[in-house]
């Protein structure tokens, strides 16, 4: 059997699974990446680790499926996490500066006092928020010693890098959409924003159509050196896309570590309200786009929650929470600030209206409900700036296979979710883009009718005003600033 190797590098998991010309998934593998705190609001990893991660995640794939002949590699990757390395080595300068990592914050308020938000929004379709790369691949290049010939990219690019042995710097156009230094409009790498962050362009890879040709693979474990890699795409996109969301107005929230709620454009739409405008995915040189709400902190409170609570896991945590009535305390997730749609660095993470009457399940409740209350609001900014109806709305991600926080979207937002049984659609996204490339499916529409196994989840009637009363104030708190003597 032929089939594509799709690579899903995430935040915490590296996975990898064979994607067979019927579309259907036919082996599965993964690893853990690993990650680090060093600083308060500094999340980082390690690159070699993280490549190490992903050939891990591919030997048990194909050793899970040990008659099947990888055709093509595709990839997809955690965003907005960026690291740089050595173009003649391959050794790594830095860390992987995650994503989630706040270090840069002062950096991207001084460039807000220069007066060069509104630029950078208009250019790029996102905030100055150091959640994006441009001001973290300013840091890693000032501890980078003078002399090196320096390579810079996002995960995706390393990954090229380190799967082709050196031999190609490149990324494609919806990973470079997220990485402030590309022009939505134009489609290339502005000098512009370049100065504006103080990074030279001419270190940032080559950016190719989301399905393209990124070179061969040289020295891949299990894989034979010379094949293809197809099809690169940031996660989110990849879900969107694997999902057939084609129409305008289709959408996807993939919850995992944070949540990424995005939503097909019909055209390039300026972004406002606290949503970004992204390049959902580019084919043949046109690209497609999409709105984005970056939820910063989102599955990654269950965990936590269930240790507090002296919980056996997250299973456990969600069991509770579904005892308790709607209602209880607000919780509010900003760990590491809040993203869309708020966009506040400074904001804390709090539970709020707690009295002697608060119980253990109430607790619980707040923070499962602060899942769906995050969605709601981005899904609110969207249609707000849109005008047009929303579509269909698929769901994806580990805790989208539970029926009660999908429940619980769903009664927030008043409109259907669409559940998915299988949980990598990321994946699947990236390998339907290499089919594409090898012409195993001819065009979307094929694309789109490829059997899914998924569930409706339709919205059941709550007190929403006086569920979203709570968790208003909640964030009321929680963004809030107190006055302290270094304010004054």
């Amino acid at each position: 059997m032929r089939a594509i190797l799709a690579i899903d590098q995430g935040t915490t998991n590296s996975k990898a699974v064979l994607v067979s010309e019927k579309g259907e998934i036919v082996g599965r593998g993964s690893a853990p990446v690993g990650i680090t705190y060093p600083k308060p609001g500094w999340v980082e990893q390690n690159p070699r680790r993280l490549y190490a991660s992903v050939c891990e995640a591919i030997d048990a794939c194909l050793k899970a499926a040990p008659d099947v002949a990888v055709e093509a590699v595709a990839i997809s990757n955690q965003r907005e996490s960026v690291t740089a390395w050595d173009a003649e080595t391959g050794e790594a300068l830095g860390p992987v500066v995650s994503w989630q990592c706040r270090r840069t914050a002062q950096d991207c308020e001084r460039l807000i006092v220069e007066g060069h938000l509104q630029r950078v929004q208009a250019l790029t379709g996102l905030p100055l928020d150091p959640m994006f790369p441009g001001s973290k691949f300013r840091w890693l290049l000032d501890r980078i010693p003078a002399g090196r010939s320096v390579r810079l990219g996002t995960v995706d690019s390393w990954l090229v890098h380190c799967l082709t042995g050196g031999r190609r710097h490149a990324c494609d156009a919806s990973n470079a959409a997220r990485s402030q230094l590309f022009d939505l409009q134009e489609q290339r790498w502005s000098e512009e924003l370049g100065e504006i962050f103080g990074v030279d362009i001419a270190l940032l890879p080559e950016v190719l159509d989301s399905s393209a040709d990124f070179g061969r693979t040289q020295g891949l474990p299990g894989v034979p050196d010379g094949t293809p890699i197809m099809a690169v795409i940031g996660d989110s996109h990849a879900a969107l896309f694997g999902h057939g969301a084609f129409k305008p107005g289709d959408g996807k929230v993939t919850f995992g570590t944070g949540s990424s709620v995005m939503t097909t454009l019909p055209r390039f739409i300026p972004p406002r309200n606290g949503v970004t405008t992204t390049v959902a995915w580019r084919l043949h040189g046109k690209p497609t786009f999409a709105f984005e709400g970056n939820i910063l902190v989102c599955a990654a409170s269950l965990p936590w929650m269930a240790g507090i609570l002296g919980l056996s896991d997250v299973a456990a945590l969600v069991e509770l929470a579904a005892s308790a009535e709607p209602g209880g305390p607000g919780f509010v997730p900003a760990f590491v600030g809040l993203g869309a749609p708020y966009w506040k660095s400074d904001a804390r993470a709090l539970f709020s209206q707690i009295n002697f009457n608060t119980t253990r399940a109430q607790m619980a409740r707040s923070v499962t409900d602060s899942i769906a209350f995050q969605v709601h609001d981005v899904i609110a900014a969207m249609r707000a700036q849109s005008g047009g109806e929303l579509g269909a709305l698929y769901v994806d991600g580990g805790p989208s296979q539970n029926r009660f926080l999908m429940q619980c979207v769903s009664n927030l937002i008043e409109h259907p979710v669409i559940q998915c049984e299988a949980p990598e659609a990321s994946a699947l996204g990236a390998a339907y883009l290499a089919g594409l490339s090898l012409g195993l499916w001819s065009d979307l529409q094929v694309i789109a009718e490829l059997p899914r196994s998924s569930h409706i989840i339709d919205p059941e009637p709550v007190d929403r005003a006086v569920l979203l009363d709570t968790w208003n104030d909640a964030l009321a708190r929680s963004t809030a600033r107190e006055t302290t003597a270094n304010d004054e």
